[in-house]
């Protein structure tokens, strides 16, 4: 999966999550994708190759760098609950459709109860099944 191949199938992956709203408020070069106002996923260029920037669980963010050469801290994030994926022959589409529903996810478990736009306890179950 080339870089722009990458943004676009996790952006195309984002668009479908329940709420999910694209912002720029850092610029052109950063697409921001929120869900209720809170960021879950970063689409850049800007450190010389097209990435994406997921929220991830500290342990699972740990287990993807070791075994994905293309997964590596998040650009510009907290490095322990942020990971960056890169265009590599290690990241395919079942993978990121997996880490971009669960950033969604982690970041839809953060929100007030009567806010949520889905139950983040059983939402993605069938992609994290399938991950085992």
């Amino acid at each position: 999966m080339d870089g722009s191949t990458l943004q676009t199938f996790a952006a195309e992956c984002a668009e479908g999550l329940p709420g999910t709203r694209l912002e720029h408020p850092f610029g052109p070069d950063w697409e921001v994708f929120k869900v209720h106002g809170k960021v879950f996923m970063l689409m850049t260029s800007v450190p010389g190759k097209p990435v994406v920037i997921l929220k991830s669980e500290p342990d699972e963010a740990e287990a993807l760098r070791e075994t994905h050469a293309d997964v590596t801290r998040g650009y510009h994030m907290n490095k322990k609950h942020w990971i960056t994926l890169e265009a590599g022959g290690s990241i395919d589409e079942k993978l990121v459709e997996e880490l971009v529903t669960e950033s969604y996810r982690l970041v839809v478990g953060n929100l007030p109860r009567s806010s949520r736009p889905v139950d983040p306890e059983t939402y993605g179950i069938r992609l994290r099944a399938a991950r085992r």
